[in-house]
Formats: structure tokens, sequence, C-alpha cells
């Protein structure tokens, strides 16, 4: 019941997007009461994504308009264009998702997200394969840079990384120890070792 309900506050957010303004419509148009269509606009009201003025429905800034095909996927922290085999993606309970170009830019983003975060999803360097940011191991300051520096790369399976570490250096952290060390890093210089901040 609940997904119904989401799918239909969805349906009704792209028909905002598009123009419309007039709950008797959306009501029309979904075949319910006034009154459902009334407590989807209250919900997502409430959420901060539209407000109701003098009988109109509008969008606020918080929510973004329906993206341009043309547009390019940029990374919420350093701007540059998201490569897919490299995006790390954040997302949140209010159903938005943050993307970065890679997990170096992920790690230093994830201390300045307020929202509630629902999940966290890049891919593993080796494989492709999608796994959880949470609870990747990561390689941070290796010889390979495909992306910014310091390289921070991630892997689905610890011993991957060490094969990859003992290969191209660096060292294996988890997430939360990845998370401050690469802050550490932007904020001391990545002149300095990473084995300063490694485990005793």
């Amino acid at each position: 019941m609940y997904n119904k309900y989401v799918d239909r506050r969805k349906e009704i957010l792209d028909l905002i997007k598009d123009g419309e303004q007039n709950a008797k419509r959306l009501a029309d148009r979904f075949g319910v009461s006034l009154m459902s269509i009334y407590r989807d606009l209250k919900a997502l009201e409430e959420e901060g994504i539209i407000t109701r003025k003098y009988g109109k429905i509008e969008l606020t800034s918080r929510l973004p308009q329906k993206p341009n095909p043309d547009q390019k996927d940029i990374c919420a922290f350093c701007q540059k264009e998201n490569p897919d085999r490299l995006k790390f993606t954040f997302y949140l309970e209010n159903g938005k998702q943050i993307n970065t170009c890679c997990p170096h830019c992920g790690l230093l983003m994830y201390k300045s997200i307020m929202e509630p975060i629902e999940a966290i999803i890049t891919k593993d360097f080796i494989t492709c394969n999608l796994v959880g940011g949470a609870s990747a191991y990561y390689v941070l300051g290796s010889s390979a840079a495909p992306c910014c520096t310091p390289s921070a790369l991630a892997f689905g399976r610890k011993e991957d990384a060490i094969m990859f570490k003992n290969g191209f250096g660096g060292e294996v952290f988890e997430f939360d120890e990845a998370t401050k060390i690469i802050w550490d890093l932007m904020k001391y210089g990545s002149i300095l070792k990473i084995t300063k901040f490694n485990r005793s």
C-alpha cells in the first residue's frame, strides 16, 4: 500500500514539474478523490518539496527540475564529470541521491551530508560490480590514480584490496578509517605519507 502512495507521489511530482498546478485535475487523472490528492500534496509539502499558494502548486528550490538528457552528470564535490566506472553514490532517505566522481570525493563528501543516508553504493575497482560503500575496503594513496588524488579505490573484498596494495602501493582501510584519513591527507597535504595515519 505504501509503495502505491509513493509511486503516485512521484508521478504527481513529474506532472508538477511539467507545469500542472491544479489538484482537481490531478485527482481526475489518477481516478482518486480530491482528499487523496490533498493528502499526497500535504505529504510533499511537509517534505519541503512543493508549496501551495492561492490554489496553485509549485516546486520549491529544494527539488531539481527534470534533468536535461544532454546535461552532464557532475561530481557534487569537485565538479568534474562523473565516470560510470568510479562513481560513488549516496542514496538519501528523502529520495534524493548525491553522486561523486570517485571514492576520493565520496569519502570527502560524506562528512558534509546533513540528511539521513539510506545507502552508499560504489563499484569494485577490479570487477566493476556494485558494492556497499560503507562495507567496502579502500586502498588510499596507491600509484594508480584514475581520477582524483590522493587516490582512493574501493574493493568489495579485503583480499583483493591487499593484493592491489601489494602491486600498486598505498594502504588498506575500512570506510570509517578511510573517511578520516582522506580528510587528514587533504588537510595536511598529500605529501605526507599515509602510513603516518595508519593504525598502530
